[in-house]
């Protein structure tokens, strides 16, 4: 059987080669086969070893992962005013002469992109984000699949006029035995230990929250989300599949990503899908509302029926239902939403939940949705434009790809984009974590400080802080 996959691969990558000389124009070549199990973990380990930039997505509450290792093509715009619409123009003609060998069909096979966009493109970067675009997506040179039980690899090269089929052959041949070697024991370090930690202008942070709900008494502003950062620093460098991993594990109702960029890695386990896309089925959920869970279970059902009737938090939630619905009315028919919320429970958080549906129109994809929702008032405030601008001109941090979309999308018309909250950008033996609150006319600074204390807690367990 192996004899017979190895074969057809051949034969496919020897015709590709051959299409790419004939008509002179260089093309994407694509090779999808299905495969024994292998650990995700330990692909990304192997790809560290062959010093490959590395991918990683693992839905929420489904048997759905992807890993990638190298960039066999890369996206990227550094036109802030039309990034999705660039993205979605060079994804197309990419695909457009793709030669693909794909037989399965199955989401996250075949061409898939994954990647992502900076929170707000009309803040400057700062220094803490300097490996990361406006927007970026790869289109990883081998991608591990694990969808419903079975796995699947994928190779993709670039071939350009002028290479030889030998080359490209040996090449692929051996990263590929590379990669998928189970013989070898994953690489393990001593424990990852935080050695020092240290809130970025806390108190600043406070004033900011201060300075937004004297601005919203004074116009037509309702909710203004404000975030910040926490810097911590270990006793040696973070294994990324490690904390990837770990991360899976401690966090199965959430989206897991990893984006690695130079020597930073972006990674998170964010509860807040955006946008999933199949075909013309699109999901949406709006998350917002947060409170703690409970040590028992009399004080968490407790917990979740004030969550469900503080008006704070209704109000918060109905501000995304809102405009999520609207969002979904201008590029969608059929939108169906719940009248009133639920409540959804993760390991150490709870929030206000509605699931949106829709089918998506005929003229638009996946980033039609995404550029229409980002960001949502759980991440930006409302209305839209007057909330970024006061962050842009006063908050104290530059998110970066925090609270941005990030995704993953195929040749198959299937994607998924979530809401990068819960992250940290992992820089070699030092991480940057990022929380926010959506800030209200009445909201009390403290018990602000107090819920990002809460949205913190996850990502610092995982770094080994108690």
């Amino acid at each position: 059987m192996i004899e017979v996959k190895e074969k057809q691969f051949t034969a496919d990558l020897k015709a590709a080669v051959q299409s790419v000389q004939t008509d002179q124009k260089d093309k994407l070549f694509s090779y999808t086969e299905k495969i024994n199990q292998v650990s995700l973990y330990r692909f990304l380990e192997k790809a560290g070893v062959l010093e490959l930039p590395r991918t990683f997505w693992s839905s929420a509450n489904e048997a759905f992962q992807l890993a990638g290792a190298g960039h066999a093509f890369e996206l990227s715009t550094e036109d802030c005013r039309h990034r999705y619409e660039q993205i979605e123009q060079e994804w197309n003609a990419l695909l457009a002469d793709a030669i693909i060998y794909n037989p399965y069909q199955t989401s996250g096979t075949g061409v898939v992109a994954l990647g992502g966009f900076s929170f707000d493109p009309l803040k400057p970067q700062t220094k803490l984000w300097e490996n990361f675009p406006e927007s970026h997506f790869s289109i990883p040179g081998y991608i591990l699949t694990h969808a419903d039980g079975d796995y699947y690899l994928t190779i993709n090269r670039f071939i350009t006029t002028g290479e030889a089929y030998p080359a490209i052959l040996e090449e692929l041949q051996n990263n590929r035995q590379e990669l998928l070697d189970n013989t070898e024991n994953l690489h393990h370090t001593s424990k990852l230990c935080v050695q020092r930690k240290k809130e970025i202008a806390p108190d600043l942070w406070k004033e900011t929250i201060k300075k937004a709900t004297d601005v919203m008494k004074k116009t037509a502003v309702d909710k203004i989300v404000l975030a910040r950062e926490v810097r911590v620093h270990f006793n040696q460098s973070a294994n990324i599949p490690d904390l990837l991993k770990r991360l899976v594990d401690t966090q199965p109702n959430s989206f897991v990503f990893g984006y690695e960029m130079g020597e930073d890695c972006f990674l998170g386990a964010t509860p807040e899908r955006l946008v999933k896309v199949k075909g013309n089925d699109v999901l949406s959920t709006c998350l917002a509302g947060t409170a703690p869970r409970g040590k028992t279970v009399e004080e968490d059902e407790q917990i979740a029926s004030n969550l469900f009737e503080d008006p704070k938090n209704r109000e918060e939630h109905g501000y995304v239902v809102q405009m999520i619905r609207s969002t979904m009315e201008a590029y969608c028919t059929e939108v169906v939403v719940p009248d009133e919320p639920v409540v959804h429970q993760y390991k150490t958080l709870q929030h206000l939940y509605t699931p949106v549906r829709a089918k998506l129109k005929k003229e638009h994809r996946i980033f039609s949705i995404v550029s229409g929702l980002h960001p949502t008032p759980a991440l930006g405030g409302t209305p839209r434009q007057d909330a970024l601008a006061f962050i842009r001109d006063n908050e104290l941090l530059d998110r970066g790809w925090y609270g941005a979309p990030i995704g993953w999308m195929d040749s198959n018309h299937h994607g998924e984009f979530a809401v990068a909250l819960r992250s940290a950008l992992i820089q070699k033996d030092a991480a940057s974590l990022f929380a926010g609150c959506g800030i209200v006319e009445d909201s009390d600074p403290e018990s602000e400080y107090e819920e990002t204390k809460v949205k913190l807690m996850p990502m610092l367990s995982v770094l080994g802080v108690d």
